[in-house]
């Protein structure tokens, strides 16, 4: 008569036990969005990332088009740089060199408009098949300045072009193509050395070279540059690159996804 009481009493003591169980891993979990772990990204709708995408305020024009987001830009920057001497700008815009490499050398080419015109993939998916990444623009930063990958040239390391980098990291092409190979110092300081820098031309995001207050290494990222987890902007986990103080500084063997295009 007395077995009944004690399994039921058996059964309330497990049941408190699990809901306690559950409460904590709740609460561990409150502050992050479950990931993915199929190996696709949950991306935020067409709109969200349009949303995210006109975070790019350098950008003259931010709209889909079909299963693209097309981003315009002047490529011009929104700082000052000693490469503004003798140009249009330069009453308004010059500012010599503040920065702290003693071997900076500028070099001839000097800052102008472009009209630049980007094509990024809405959804962002791994490729099956990898491409290296060009020379020339391979992605755009909040500010509207492009991105270039980690060569000076056909496999030519940026080992003496890094002291033709202005106070800001950044420094213009032949063709006066202004760009970032490094970490955008003026962005960093700007909106934080965890924040998001900008998209890469598959699609996935930069972010800067902090994450949870740590500086990131080369040896927490892939041979892409990037890894996969959840931002302030994909809750539910997205791959994305970061920059780091040492080469490739922010991409190493090429896209990680598709990558859509650039034209002039």
């Amino acid at each position: 008569m007395n077995k009944i009481p004690f399994k039921l009493s058996l059964l309330s003591l497990l049941m408190a036990f699990l809901s306690i169980s559950i409460a904590c891993q709740k609460a561990d979990g409150d502050s992050t969005t479950p990931i993915d772990t199929t190996g696709n990204n949950v991306n935020p709708s067409s709109s969200e990332m349009l949303t995210l995408y006109k975070k790019i305020y350098g950008a003259t024009d931010v709209y889909l088009e079909g299963n693209f987001v097309v981003v315009k830009t002047k490529d011009f920057p929104d700082h000052k740089s000693p490469y503004f001497k003798g140009t249009a700008w330069e009453s308004t815009k010059y500012e010599a060199y503040t920065g702290s490499n003693p071997q900076f050398a500028i070099n001839p080419n000097r800052i102008s408009e472009k009209n630049l015109t980007f094509r990024f993939p809405v959804n962002p998916q791994e490729a099956s098949s990898k491409s290296a990444t060009p020379l020339g623009s391979i992605g755009i930063s909040l500010n509207g300045v492009v991105f270039f990958n980690q060569y000076a040239g056909p496999n030519q390391p940026l080992t003496n072009e890094i002291n033709s980098f202005d106070q800001h990291n950044g420094h213009p092409a032949p063709g006066n193509e202004y760009h970032y190979h490094v970490e955008p110092m003026y962005l960093t300081g700007k909106v934080g050395k965890e924040a998001l820098l900008g998209f890469l031309l598959d699609g996935f995001p930069v972010y800067g070279p902090q994450e949870n207050g740590k500086t990131v290494s080369n040896a927490d990222l892939d041979s892409y540059h990037g890894h996969k987890h959840a931002t302030t902007e994909f809750p539910k986990g997205i791959y994305h690159y970061h920059f780091t103080n040492e080469a490739p500084y922010l991409n190493g063997s090429g896209f990680f996804g598709t990558p859509g295009t650039v034209s002039r």
